[in-house]
């Protein structure tokens, strides 16, 4: 009879573990989109990204449409232009467009979504740590423009429905309104974005530039800064207990199982979930 019994057991054991199966639940940091004005909702793969938006073509929170849109002079996405103090050499436009390609498409932003308080978007980034080359070639390439605003998210005279300098503002070289690459990169998108002395490839800082061919490097800096934002005081108080965890999903017939097979079992052995926080 206790061979039976064990056999029995064994058997209710094996249909319990074949049943369960461990679900990671989604992690709300990682490989996710704003709530913005042309964002997905969850990224994707697009085949057909635009010029400089291509290196987001596999796994993209941007469409096709958005990726054109980011390269024009005057356009569609938010009525702005770039040449509001003259026409803006290519080399300094081009990073203007690769920092747009950033914000619309990378899926790897989540730990630095932060809640936004204008009209058309309830998400915006904050403090995205940028690598130091990224800042200082933008820096480097633009000194020479001439703008009339230090801060191109607000203030400006939109009276013919595209962004003007306001009245009495005057046009002056971008190494005078952002005497240093740090000013230029917190100041002119409102803190979307921090200057680090951090190098690209450290896994510590958000590269705007990078080649797709070796993958993109910023799925491996969203890690760390999810794991230490978790490990932070304010996370740990609003985590709730399912965050980060692994569900274990057995059908009913399989439970109703559980608590003879969970006598028979070693102590060590009982249990069936796992943490899903695989960090680097």
């Amino acid at each position: 009879p206790g061979l039976a019994v064990g056999m029995a057991v064994g058997r209710a054991l094996l249909v319990l573990l074949a049943a369960c199966t461990v679900v990671p639940a989604k992690d709300p940091l990682l490989n996710v989109c704003m709530d913005a004005k042309h964002h997905k909702t969850a990224p994707g793969p697009e085949g057909m990204l635009h010029d400089q938006c291509a290196p987001w073509k596999d796994n993209a929170c941007c469409t096709a449409n958005t990726s054109s849109e980011a390269h024009k002079d005057q356009s569609n996405l938010y009525n702005f232009n770039w040449n509001h103090c003259g026409l803006m050499p290519p080399k300094c436009k081009r990073h203007f467009i690769q920092d747009t390609c950033l914000y619309e498409c990378s899926p790897n932003l989540g730990p630095w979504i932060d809640q936004a308080d204008s009209s058309w978007r309830r998400e915006r980034i904050l403090h995205v740590p940028l690598c130091k080359e990224d800042c200082e070639e933008w820096w480097e390439d633009c000194k020479d423009y001439l703008t009339c605003k230090e801060n191109w998210h607000k203030g400006w005279n939109w009276a013919t429905g595209t962004n003007r300098c306001p009245w009495g503002s005057m046009c002056r070289p971008f190494s005078q309104v952002f005497p240093r690459p740090k000013d230029l990169c917190e100041k002119i998108w409102s803190n979307s974005y921090k200057y680090t002395t951090e190098h690209r490839g450290s896994g510590r800082c958000i590269q705007m530039w990078f080649d797709p061919a070796q993958g993109n490097p910023n799925a491996v800096v969203a890690k760390y800064y999810a794991w230490k934002k978790r490990s932070s005081p304010a996370w740990m108080e609003n985590a709730t207990p399912e965050t980060g965890k692994a569900v274990c999903a057995a059908p009913w017939s399989a439970l109703v199982l559980l608590p003879l097979a969970s006598v028979m079992l070693p102590e060590g052995a009982r249990g069936c979930g796992s943490h899903g926080w695989g960090f680097l």
